[in-house]
């Protein structure tokens, strides 16, 4: 085996061996944005367009605020 490979099998191994990340607050926020597509949808009758807005408060919140509109 070269150096290359060493270095390889070492990288695939240390990301093996390292902590597993919890992406559920992740999967239930895009979850939610899936069903807020569905309800603007529903709400304006047919497709829709999105606008955001971010936004990060001095409590150190980030705020995203999303505009549904019917495409035209």
């Amino acid at each position: 085996m070269d150096d290359k490979e060493r270095d390889w099998t070492a990288l695939v191994q240390a990301v093996a061996d390292s902590p597993k990340r919890d992406n559920s607050a992740y999967h239930r926020a895009m979850a939610e944005a899936r069903q807020a597509f569905e309800a603007a949808e529903a709400a304006l009758g047919g497709p829709v367009q999105v606008k955001t807005k971010t936004k990060m408060k001095r409590s150190g919140e980030y705020v995203v605020k999303w505009v549904f509109k019917p495409v035209k």
